[in-house]
Order: C-alpha cells, then structure tokens, then sequence
C-alpha cells in the first residue's frame, strides 16, 4: 500500500491495524480485512482513488455508515475501503423547488432535523437513521415505517453525481419535477449496492411538514386478526403515513431491554399513524379504529409528543433487542402483498414450531414487509445449520406468497445464493451485463449481488 499513498499524498489513507479492523465489518455480522482505508473529502478526491484504482486492478468498496444488513460494505480479499463519512455537507436546500443537495456521507436523522427547523420534511426514514447516511440509503434504496404512504428512497432521487470505475465523473437525472429524456440512469444507480459507481453528490426531493400527525396503538390477542386489520384498513380507502407491526416476541424482547409499558399479554401490536389536516386525520383515525375494534382489538391514542416519541423508540429498539434473546440472530426482510400478510405469519410460525426455532417478526405491515430474525446460536454448528435453512423456506413460503425475498437490505452477500429463487436467467444476465458495461473490470464492489 505503499505505493498508494505516495501516489495520494494529500488524502488520508490508513493501514494500521486498528482501522482495518473497525472498516472490516458491517451489520451483517460478516467480516472481512480492507487493505486500507481511504477518506475522500470530495469528488476530486475519490476520482483520483478510482483512476489510481482502476489502473492497477484494485478493488474498491465504498462504504457509508456500514449498517447494512448484508455485508454490502464487507471488503473482498485486497479491497480498499472508501469511506465516504468526511463527505457530509447539506449543499443546498431549495424550499421554492422542494429539493436538497447533500454529500453522501451525510446522516440522515441529521438531514431530518435540518429540515424540519424549516417546515419541510425527508419522508424515508430507516430505523438506522440516527446514523445512518443518505449515500447508503440510496444504495440499497432504504424504506422505512413511512414508506407505505410516501414510497422509498427511489421516489426521492432526483439527481446524482456519481464516480465511474475508471475514475470519470456521471452525473445522470434531472432536478425538476418531470424529465424523461433517454434511459433513466438515475433509478438504476438507486440501490446498485455501490457495485456501478461511487455517489458523490445527491439531489433528493423533500416535502412539506404535514399540519399534524395521530398516532395509534392497537393491541391484538390474535395473530391473524392483526394481518386482517392492516388489509382492511388499506381497503377502507385510508392510507397511514405508518403501519408497522410486531410480535409478541418483540413485544418481549423491547420490554425487557428498553421498557416503555407495551402489553407482554398480546399477541401482535400495530403502531398506525396518520397525517395531514387535523379534523381530516380524525375522522380517519376514528375509522381505523372501528376496524381494528371490530377485529378484536384494543385502540390506545397518543396524547402527547413525549408518548408518541416512547413508542416510536420502542419500535426502533426491536432490532437490538433481539441480541438479548440470543447471540445471533438472522435477519430477513421479505415482501408479500398487503392481503397475504395473515398467511404469511402464519407459516413463519409454523416454521418455528417445526423447527424448534425461535422466529421474532416485526416491520413495515402497511406496505408487507416482513423482518423475520431467525434467533440462533452461531457457535452450536447444529442450530445455526437448521437456521440457515430455515432461511431457503422461508423464502420459498414467500415467494410462493407472490412476495420477495427482500424488500430494502438488498443482496450484499447473504443473499448471493437465493437470487435464483427469484430472478429469471434472463434477468440475471442482463443484470451481469449492465455491471460489465460500467465495471469492465470489476473492481468495484466486486462480489457482492452475484455469485461469482
């Protein structure tokens, strides 16, 4: 590495030890050694890391907050880990057009807050989004409890400066509201896992702060009757800025590591939400209740912002949560349509009695997804072996659910080997030749999205 930081005399490069090892994992568990680590502080920065790259046959893994659940940011063997967390600036935030310039290291919670002070607002939201960064969201084209009403990251990116492998600079979209002008480059960046190039500014559309926002738990004392509710709800023509759901292991599991008073005695919670003009908002609230009350369940309103706020942290406490059940656990985020979610649970748990295993499932009903945690002891062989089995049928109940197997983790490479459960060959090599038309040399996240 020698050579690369003579020929990048004036961008901070690191080797040492204790770098490469806080570089060489990401929330997936999976972990791997960078040969060093690169923190560009603007695009002239990273162009002269790929050129530099590319003409030696180095591999490249951009990197973000490296909380994907995949091992996207989890470096190939020789790879160099561009940290993009320097490149962290808002650019500009145009409230006249509704959109913002920002660096791709910056946190998203940061964004939120920045715009909120101003009245407007940045719809997708991910759990991780206290440090989560925009750059990796529009990677895997993160969602979020809001997107069942505002969509994903994918409905937000307007424009994109991006570095090619080769060290040149792409930048592809448009920043007004319409632009149909040729393939739309843009969209198929969104969610490329940083496998086609390097995002190094981002144009994203924002919204208006919505007047007011009514938040409802529901408590079930039935499983199914929470899959039905959040059906119902759709059909009944009302759109929830927030569906979300959960089980009552991580009903469980969040009262034991964070207690905030959720019921340990039910069966399924929903978390609902709605926005908009006040009276208009309560009278949907009033519907959505009716509903759910006639299924069975128990409707509490927050009164407040604090008491909204305590369930907003009991939701996004499950994932940690769940390490507290036990050491390992594996993650999925399947999709199946709104109708088939009450099935769909039902399998999972069926899954669970037939293996022996526990199964913990929470996540965005509204719009399907599902995250189902596979919780497992990796150091027992045997256990961990059943539930990486567990995985393929689960998969396989989704998709047979007309679903997919992931909704907004990605591919990385704990997915490498399903995508064929999924993706047609057709597909797949249309998919590998788009790759070799932006990375003729592969050095660019190389690994991760297909086997090799």
């Amino acid at each position: 590495m020698n050579r690369l930081i003579d020929a990048l005399p004036d961008i901070k490069i690191s080797t040492a030890p204790e770098d490469l090892i806080c570089y060489s994992f990401d929330a997936s568990g999976l972990e791997a050694s960078p040969s060093a680590v690169i923190w560009p502080e603007n695009t002239e920065d990273v162009v002269r890391v790929m050129r530099y790259a590319f003409d030696n046959g180095i591999p490249v893994v951009p990197r973000g907050a490296g909380t994907g659940m995949t091992g996207g940011a989890v470096p190939s063997k020789g790879a160099i880990i561009l940290s993009l967390e320097k490149m962290n600036r808002i650019l500009e935030i145009d409230p006249e057009n509704l959109y913002v310039l920002c660096e791709p290291g910056l946190i998203n919670g940061r964004l939120q807050r920045e715009l909120e002070r101003m009245g407007l607002f940045y719809p997708p939201d991910p759990a991780s989004m206290s440090f989560c960064t925009i750059g990796g969201n529009v990677a895997e084209n993160a969602g979020g409890p809001k997107a069942i009403k505002y969509g994903v990251t994918r409905d937000y990116v307007m424009e994109i400066e991006a570095v090619l492998p080769n060290g040149k600079i792409l930048t592809t979209g448009v920043r007004t509201p319409k632009g149909v002008v040729g393939y739309d480059l843009a969209r198929l960046l969104v969610g490329s896992e940083g496998t086609l190039s390097v995002f190094t500014k981002i144009r994203l559309k924002i919204l208006p702060l919505p007047e007011d926002v009514v938040t409802l738990l529901v408590m079930f004392e039935d499983l199914g009757s929470s899959g039905h509710a959040v059906s119902r709800i759709i059909s009944s023509k009302i759109i929830p800025r927030t569906l979300e759901f959960m089980d009552s292991e991580a009903i469980k599991a969040v009262e034991n590591f964070k207690p905030v008073g959720l019921p340990k005695d039910v069966e399924a919670i929903l978390l609902i939400e709605l926005d908009g003009h006040p009276p208009a908002i309560t009278k949907e609230a009033e519907k959505v209740a009716d509903i759910c009350e006639h299924l069975g369940a128990e409707v509490n309103i927050a009164e407040d912002e604090e008491a909204r706020g305590k369930l907003w942290e009991a939701r996004r406490a499950v994932s940690p949560a769940l390490y507290h059940i036990s050491p390992t656990k594996i993650n999925e985020d399947v999709v199946v349509p709104r109708n088939r979610i009450p099935e769909m649970l039902n399998r999972l748990r069926r899954l669970s009695e037939e293996s022996g295993i526990k199964i913990v499932n929470f996540g965005h009903a509204g719009d399907g997804n599902i995250h189902v945690n596979i919780m497992v002891d990796k150091k027992n062989k045997e256990e961990y072996k059943k539930g990486l089995e567990l995985v393929e049928k689960v998969f396989k109940e989704t998709l047979e659910l007309g679903g997919t197997i992931s909704g907004e983790h990605g591919i990385g490479l704990t997915k490498t080997s399903y995508m064929g459960m999924e993706i047609s060959e057709t597909e797949m090599s249309i998919m590998r030749s788009i790759k070799k038309i932006f990375d003729p040399k592969n050095i660019l996240n190389p690994g991760k999205i297909f086997l090799p």
